[in-house]
């Protein structure tokens, strides 16, 4: 065996090697590969979830603020109906009162008080307490 041939052999062997040992590494390294799209796709499932879970709290929260106005809304027009129907009846007395003439209609008379008879001089005070 030449020198020359000793040499090949020693290479081939070297470059063997080597090439089994890239080989080697190429495997761990898509196995890493592999391991990290497995994890990178379970960290989106959880974003993903994340991200529902806080649509489904907004979207609850929004439908108990719309239960609210809901709510809200109808109890103020109830009470805007009750007051309609106050005014409604108030109106229809008095269309009545004009129809029937003013002259008909009762007028509440309220005593005033009359003023003492003038004797003389009258103070300031008597007047402000008579108004």
């Amino acid at each position: 065996m030449s020198k020359e041939e000793f040499e090949q052999r020693w290479a081939k062997k070297y470059l063997k090697e080597t090439l089994s040992t890239v080989e080697e590494r190429v495997g761990k390294l898509e196995g890493s590969m592999e391991d990290v799209k497995e994890a990178f796709s379970g960290v989106e499932d959880r974003i993903a979830n994340w991200k529902e879970d806080k649509l489904l709290e907004r979207n609850d929260a929004l439908e108990a603020m719309m239960i609210a106005l809901k709510e809200g809304t109808m109890a103020t027009t109830r009470a805007l109906s009750t007051i309609i129907e106050k005014l409604e009846g108030e109106l229809a007395l008095f269309r009545a009162a004009v129809e029937n003439g003013v002259a008909n209609a009762v007028l509440s008379k309220e005593d005033v008080s009359k003023p003492k008879e003038f004797v003389g001089t009258r103070s300031v005070c008597e007047v402000d307490n008579f108004l």
